[in-house]
């Protein structure tokens, strides 16, 4: 049987599943990556724990994508758990943090989780090129990458397209691609940051005592939803899961007004009504001692509502609950896209089938961030890239 050709451009997650994953019997595979060797993204998603996925049930999973319905078919074809499956498949055990998410075992490093991928790789005789950047199309639409300061002309029966966003240009996500598809009138869209810190013009006495301590056990609301989760006070603003769960929202109100309005209700277990009632009690305590041992209020909290607020506000106790509950963050912009988890963006979603493939050059697919859609931090990016591949493998094996 006469194997066909696939050309996979790009070493990210997408890449590096759909490639583990394709029928050796049936395909002659290929992948292209221009750093000096695949997963570089990969391994910088690892620093400071690899969250590699989350245990939510997949009906409440599938909703954290937007738009949702693009990713759901992917998603439920290979779900967190077939991930967690399939990784221990490969010698990677997993296991579930008290936040929920999803971690190799403790003492598996992310180089560890990605040689596990790589030897996947060469047990299924994968051709891996490295020092190859991909260039453009002939006019043939054959691939044509730079390699060694010559160009190579790749011709092949099926492209895969994995050239991520145009986050961590360090690791080669420059976004650099979008015009090559722009002239070949494939529409795209200007990428955007998407998890990333957001600005917040704080008072510089309060940053300077508390840049870098966290909001913790809140929640955040912006227009109709709401967020639970942790912040992080930096110079620049405020960042951290809570508000990249908001990021479509709020870049939304960013684009159109040139700012965003958020609340952060510091205490989500309590009512309105009993931090009133506690707040009136008569005790030889300050209300700071209240804030602090009664409320369970943090330093940074208790700074924050006093750094902001009046002080005929703070000293009124509906006033002060009322702030406690819903504290008023003005967002006046994004950090830059270099600095942002992730982005949006890229290639339109009305240029791909259900399967990945471009409607206006049959045998060419695009999966991973190249295309616009957007996942808050928590495994769900990961997740998302992993299961595109899946999918694509799934279909081209058939």
């Amino acid at each position: 049987m006469n194997r066909q050709t696939i050309a996979i451009i790009g070493g990210g997650p997408s890449a590096l599943m759909l490639a583990a994953m394709l029928d050796g019997e049936k395909y002659d595979v290929h992948l292209y990556e221009k750093n000096a060797a695949a997963g570089r993204k990969f391994l910088v998603a690892g620093d400071g724990g690899f969250n590699l996925t989350h245990s939510e049930d997949l009906e409440s999973f599938v909703t954290r994508y937007t738009p949702q319905k693009f990713l759901e078919q992917a998603l439920r074809t290979f779900t967190n758990k077939d991930l967690c499956d399939w990784l221990q498949h490969i010698g990677i055990e997993t296991y579930t943090g008290s936040s929920k998410r999803i971690f190799p075992v403790k003492g598996v490093k992310p180089i560890e989780v990605l040689n596990a991928f790589m030897e996947q790789l060469k047990t299924k005789k994968i051709n891996i090129h490295t020092l190859h950047e991909w260039r453009g199309w002939t006019v043939n639409n054959a691939a044509v990458f730079l390699h060694k300061e010559k160009d190579v002309v790749v011709q092949a029966d099926k492209i895969v397209f994995a050239l991520g966003g145009a986050s961590w240009k360090v690791t080669g996500s420059t976004g650099a691609w979008l015009h090559a598809f722009q002239e070949k009138g494939i529409k795209t869209i200007p990428f955007k940051a998407s998890n990333c810190t957001y600005q917040v013009l704080w008072p510089a006495d309060f940053i300077a005592k508390h840049e870098g301590q966290w909001l913790k056990n809140i929640s955040v609301a912006a227009g109709d939803q709401i967020k639970k989760g942790e912040l992080v006070v930096t110079a620049y603003g405020l960042e951290g899961g809570a508000v990249y769960a908001l990021s479509p929202l709020l870049r939304k109100q960013i684009q159109n007004t040139g700012k965003a309005a958020m609340q952060i209700d510091f205490k989500p277990s309590f009512s309105k009504e009993s931090l009133i009632q506690k707040l009136s009690l008569k005790t030889t305590k300050s209300l700071t001692q209240i804030l602090k041992n009664e409320i369970k209020l943090s330093d940074t909290q208790i700074a924050l509502l006093k750094a902001v607020i009046p002080k005929e506000t703070f000293l009124n106790a509906e006033q002060l609950a009322t702030n406690i509950k819903s504290f008023p963050v003005a967002i006046t912009g994004m950090a830059p896209i270099n600095e942002a988890i992730s982005t949006v963006g890229g290639i339109a979603l009305s240029e791909v089938d259900d399967t990945f493939q471009l409607k206006q050059l049959p045998g060419h697919y695009v999966i991973g961030e190249m295309l616009d859609w957007d996942a808050p931090t928590g495994g769900y990016l990961l997740q998302g890239c992993f299961s595109m591949g899946a999918l694509l493998a799934k279909v081209l094996n058939i």
